[in-house]
């Protein structure tokens, strides 16, 4: 026993933020970011917190799935950008529904939401869990150097969720780590202690090589889906569609273009429009494919991010 997808949902800010409006706080302009990364616009938090879209996202879920809070035996919530450390998301969106249930945050940066969905198929299985939450949250604005051009221009907030239920819709799955903070860094406080005496990090924004994070992205989504089709027996041709983490367009494309067995045109993408939601890009795009009628129940779908820890996942799901 594993899991079934009962429902989908996502939410993403109001305020669009142009490329062209980017060029007035940057150095940079629509064709550069466009070429490089693959964005046109993105969403971003002028009120809204980091809770308030997951709990937008939870509850169009939950609309979505026909279940409600009170149903829920547990939320799993994703995050690298949560409004505070303690409470975490996951707790303030169970608060904030009127749910009964434990509720606890996991942090695995854009593979955050794939970890969310292994983790919840382990409580399924226990058979003492009928309904799980796993919601995906991000507002990458708030832990963006707004004056740093190689990375402001690349992401975006919004969330996105699932419900889920016993079932067999996971066919196969594989989570990978290659730890280290060379290519992708996101530091913390250190506090006030006046006994630490290690270093303390200048700034507390993304750092991101590039160039590495390209190499190990590209690697990553297309190892790992060819690895896992074959291991389950999976053609090209019995994939739906792939719904890959949006964190590049060129990443995205030369991943496509190494895994020939499926057709290109089952890659989704809507980083044009949203930018890179860390964690929450995938449940996004799952949401929006769903929505608009081009997941049918029985597909079999390909789930692959990647992001930092340096971590990566895919799976093969049926719908």
């Amino acid at each position: 026993m594993s899991f079934t997808i009962l429902g989908t949902g996502s939410y993403a800010p109001e305020h669009v933020v142009t490329n062209d409006d980017l060029s007035k706080l940057v150095e940079t302009n629509d064709e550069w970011i466009t070429q490089r990364i693959g964005v046109k616009s993105r969403r971003i938090c002028e009120t809204e917190t980091n809770v308030d879209l997951a709990v937008q996202a939870s509850q169009r879920a939950l609309e979505n799935a026909g279940v409600q809070p009170e149903e829920l035996d547990l939320i799993i919530a994703t995050t690298i950008s949560g409004d505070t450390l303690s409470p975490g998301t996951g707790c303030m969106v169970q608060n904030r529904l009127g749910a009964h249930c434990p509720a606890f945050d996991m942090s695995a940066a854009c593979s955050g939401f794939l970890f969310g969905l292994e983790t919840a198929a382990g409580f399924l299985a226990r058979g003492l869990y009928k309904r799980v939450l796993v919601v995906s949250a991000e507002r990458m604005s708030g832990i963006v150097d707004w004056t740093d051009r190689s990375t402001c221009c690349i992401f975006g907030d919004g969330a996105g969720a699932v419900v889920l239920g016993p079932g067999d819709g996971l066919v196969a799955s594989h989570l990978m780590t290659k730890g280290g903070d060379d290519v992708i860094k996101i530091p913390t406080h250190y506090g006030n202690s006046p006994w630490y005496k290690g270093e303390v990090p200048e700034k507390t924004s993304i750092y991101m090589n590039g160039r590495e994070t390209y190499k190990f992205a590209v690697m990553a989504m297309s190892d790992n889906i060819k690895a896992l089709m074959e291991h389950a027996g999976v053609s090209g041709e019995d994939v739906a569609l792939v719904i890959p983490h949006q964190a590049n367009y060129r990443i995205i494309n030369e991943a496509r273009r190494r895994i020939p067995d499926i057709a290109p045109e089952k890659f989704c993408i809507n980083i044009d429009r949203y930018g890179n939601t860390s964690s929450a890009s995938v449940p996004i795009l799952l949401d929006e494919m769903n929505r608009a009628g081009k997941i049918h129940r029985g597909d079999l779908l390909v789930l692959a991010a990647f992001g930092g820890g340096l971590s990566a996942g895919a799976m093969i799901i049926r719908f």
